[in-house]
């Protein structure tokens, strides 16, 4: 199973996140968040594997708590997740070490890019 935290300030798209992802065998939602303080809090105890993360939180950027969570020990993938789909971000999501996903192609590239990471995960993991 790969270990999934949410961190959306959105409560209508973390409901549907969490529709879709529950149609996928091998991941687990095993928290979420609706601010920066708060993913990273539960990112600290809870140990995911893959962090989803907007861009735009009320409390901080999805970039800075992005930087933070891959520069700790048993870093998890952190994919950022915005409406606001552009250049810059991809850029800066790429050079901090994160996946970038637009939330319009959340169906089309994100669940093809879980399965393939729940594929890849060895069997005793």
């Amino acid at each position: 199973m790969i270990k999934v935290l949410l961190v959306d300030d959105n409560a209508t798209y973390l409901a549907a996140m969490r529709q879709f992802l529950d149609m996928l065998q091998g991941i687990d939602i095993v928290g979420q968040a609706a601010n920066a303080a708060d993913g990273l809090a539960r990112a600290a105890q809870l140990n995911p594997d893959v962090v989803l993360l907007d861009i735009a939180l009320p409390d901080r950027s999805g970039l800075e708590v992005a930087r933070e969570l891959l520069a700790r020990p048993r870093a998890p993938q952190v994919i950022l997740l915005t409406m606001h789909d552009n250049s810059a971000y991809r850029q800066a999501a790429e050079q901090l070490g994160a996946r970038f996903v637009g939330k319009t192609d959340f169906v089309a590239k994100l669940l093809p890019m879980l399965e393939r990471m729940v594929q890849a995960r060895p069997a005793d993991a």
